[in-house]
Order: C-alpha cells, then sequence, then structure tokens
C-alpha cells in the first residue's frame, strides 16, 4: 500500500473502512483458494492482502480510541473539578505528615 493509499484511507469513514476490509477479506480468501488448487501465479499477493487487513484493522482501533477520547474529555470537564480538590486535599495531608515528623 503507497502513501497515498494510507492518505486516503486514513480520510474514510468507520463505515467505508468496513467495507473495504470485507472486500480485502473476500480477494484473500479467494487467493488462499487459489493456492491450494496451485493456480496462484504470485503468493507475495496473499502477504500484501494481510497487511493490507492489518493496516485497515489498525485505523479502524484509532477512530474507536479516538471517539473513547472525545467522549472522555466531554464528560471530563465535570471529573476535573472534583479531581483537583481531591489532589489538594491529599497535598495537604502530606504537609502536614512533614511538618510533625
Amino acid at each position: 500500500m503507497k502513501v497515498n493509499e494510507l492518505r486516503e484511507l486514513r480520510e474514510q469513514t468507520k463505515e467505508e473502512l468496513e467495507a473495504k476490509l470485507l472486500e480485502i477479506k473476500k480477494s484473500l480468501f479467494a487467493l488462499k483458494f487459489q493456492k491450494a488448487t496451485g493456480q496462484l501465479d504470485n503468493p507475495l499477493k496473499i502477504r500484501n492482502l494481510r497487511k493490507d487487513i492489518a493496516r485497515i484493522e489498525t485505523l479502524l482501533r484509532e477512530k474507536e480510541l479516538n471517539k473513547e477520547k472525545e467522549l472522555n474529555k466531554e464528560n471530563a470537564g465535570a471529573d476535573t473539578d472534583i479531581e483537583e480538590e481531591v489532589g489538594r486535599k491529599e497535598i495537604r495531608k502530606k504537609i502536614k505528615l512533614r511538618k510533625k515528623a
């Protein structure tokens, strides 16, 4: 897969990537069938398709993680105030313990 193709894949939506993944898996199945029957001309095609599958699955996972990060950022607004207050209390406790020692 060339760099330009990879850029195009990054710009595609999740549904488009899943459709492309399905298409490549079908092609891989056909190539494996050809290999089993002795009709495969270039066995490197199988290797390249497996790598393409891995790339697309990686992009899908990246999109999933980015979506989770965005959701966490939206929900983090309320939680950060609480976390900051808890953090301040813990720091105060540590300072008091140091003063006593």
